[in-house]
């Protein structure tokens, strides 16, 4: 869980060094209904969302490990280029190997009128 929890510090700082050293060369991303990624060259690329502008503030709602799963529920907030903030609800599979993450699946949905709509 460590890894996991040093990972989203860094994203919290968009810090793609702290970022990509918590994962493995042959890493995936998958954000459902979004995007598929393979690699750290990708990954590293797509750290920042479209329309982002500046850190994403991540609250994390729970975390739940076994063997080497960690599921994280998140909240976010992320600065948009257009002044906005988008609010956002998230689900997160993280699984690990030898202590990095070597995949990454997501849901992300976008929250426009309250927490749970």
């Amino acid at each position: 869980m460590k890894t996991v929890e040093r990972y989203l510090d860094g994203f919290r700082r968009t810090d793609h060094a702290q970022i990509l050293g918590c994962l493995t060369d042959d890493i995936t991303w998958t954000v459902f209904g979004a995007f598929h990624i393979e690699g750290k060259e990708a990954y590293d690329a797509a750290i920042e969302g479209p329309g982002f502008a500046g850190d994403p503030d991540l609250e994390v709602v729970r975390m739940v490990e076994e063997g080497d799963t960690i599921m994280a529920e998140l909240v976010g907030r992320v600065p948009q280029q257009d002044g906005s903030v988008q609010r956002l609800s998230m689900a997160e599979v993280f699984v690990l190997r030898d202590g990095l993450i070597r995949e990454r699946r997501a849901w992300v949905l976008p929250l426009y009128e309250d927490e749970v709509r």
